[in-house]
């Protein structure tokens, strides 16, 4: 996510949003992502109030879930809540709970905020991972803008299917923006830890043409290049603390 838009009331409409549970399924839904950019050297206030909020909406029987992610790499100090939805109607339902913390986010959390951007993403079942990781704690997210949307999705199933065939479950799970700024697609692929990291695996391509031979593999490659205008890639750790499971 590349461009920023300063919105700071955003927080807490955001804290507002009715959420689903975490857990992935192979039912298709809607994902919103808010990226907050702290100030310098307002980390651990920024922290605190999300704490603060935390504990009032569970204080006022909130139900709502979310998961709070700190971004590695880049520029900045970047954190990004995500939470889902079944359908755009939820976002019609009112959070009395959120409702009743509203002065804790503006006078704990907004003052922190350099700035924030706010994304609507749904997520592609159908080439995505279908065995949850279970306890992860790390995300890869690989971003990618593309110049035809018809030829990078029939690249992406494609790639997701030899993948399957090989290890028996795609990788990673796929989205695609559906309004904010930013990437069109990305796909972030779940780690138990940094350790798992580590780990030696094969690349995707590599993958690929063991199921379908070099030829094939240096066609489809060519395809992707030409399709794909920007690539890019963040690391992101789970705040379980911050996070509302």
């Amino acid at each position: 996510m590349k461009i920023l838009k300063t919105a700071l009331t955003l927080v807490t409409i955001v804290l507002m949003l009715p959420i689903s549970a975490q857990s992935q399924n192979q039912e298709s839904f809607i994902m919103n992502l808010t990226e907050f950019t702290i100030k310098f050297g307002h980390d651990a206030n920024f922290t605190d109030g999300v704490k603060k909020w935390n504990k009032c909406y569970k204080e006022n029987n909130g139900t709502s879930t979310w998961n709070v992610w700190h971004r590695l790499q880049g520029k900045g100090n970047v954190y990004v809540l995500s939470s889902r939805l079944k359908n755009w109607a939820e976002m019609d339902q009112a959070d009395t709970a959120a409702k009743a913390c509203r002065s804790i986010a503006l006078d704990f959390i907004t003052p922190h905020i350099e700035s924030t951007e706010f994304n609507t993403t749904r997520n592609m079942p159908e080439i995505s991972r279908k065995t949850p990781l279970g306890d992860m704690s790390i995300v890869w997210v690989t971003n990618f803008i593309i110049n035809d949307d018809v030829a990078f999705n029939d690249i992406i199933k494609q790639v997701s299917s030899a993948i399957s065939s090989k290890e028996g479950d795609s990788r990673g799970y796929w989205y695609r923006l559906m309004g904010g700024e930013g990437s069109d697609y990305f796909v972030s692929t779940p780690f138990k830890d940094f350790a798992a990291l580590d780990k030696d695996t094969d690349g995707v391509w590599k993958v690929y043409e063991s199921v379908h031979g070099k030829s094939k593999t240096d066609d489809i490659r060519k395809k992707f290049r030409a399709v794909v205008d920007d690539i890019w890639s963040y690391t992101f750790t789970l705040e379980k603390e911050l996070s509302m499971q």
